[in-house]
């Protein structure tokens, strides 16, 4: 149940229903209509919370996620290559969006200060 896969994993109820309204989990399903959360699901859910805790995007999550998670080593290698290549990729993103914002900061901070100077 929902209830108890949250409080193993750690991971909210309302986060294990986005993982899986987005296609990263497919939790199976008692008789009752009761969502049925393996302990294969709830290692993959571990997984997913750690890769979007490292700021990953659920697009790059999802793409990469079923070789990370299938216990196969088939093809590892080239997912792992273009993984890292997406990730380095995200991470320049980020970097010149941090750039840009320290620079945006660094003007009102000037700003600020000659502001201050001439309400004295």
């Amino acid at each position: 149940m929902i209830s108890e896969a949250s409080r193993v994993s750690g991971v909210s109820a309302r986060s294990l229903r986005h993982y899986e309204d987005e296609g990263l989990i497919v939790p199976g399903r008692f008789s009752n209509g009761f969502r049925d959360y393996c302990q294969s699901t709830i290692d993959r859910v571990l997984v997913i919370r750690s890769l979007l805790e490292s700021g990953l995007p659920v697009r790059l999550i999802r793409e990469v996620l079923p070789s990370l998670t299938d216990g196969s080593d088939a093809s590892t290698d080239v997912v792992c290559t273009e993984f890292l290549n997406e990730v380095q990729s995200y991470r320049d993103r980020l970097a010149a969006r941090i750039a840009v914002l320290s620079d945006q900061q660094a003007a009102l901070d000037v700003y600020l200060r000659e502001a201050r100077r001439t309400d004295l």
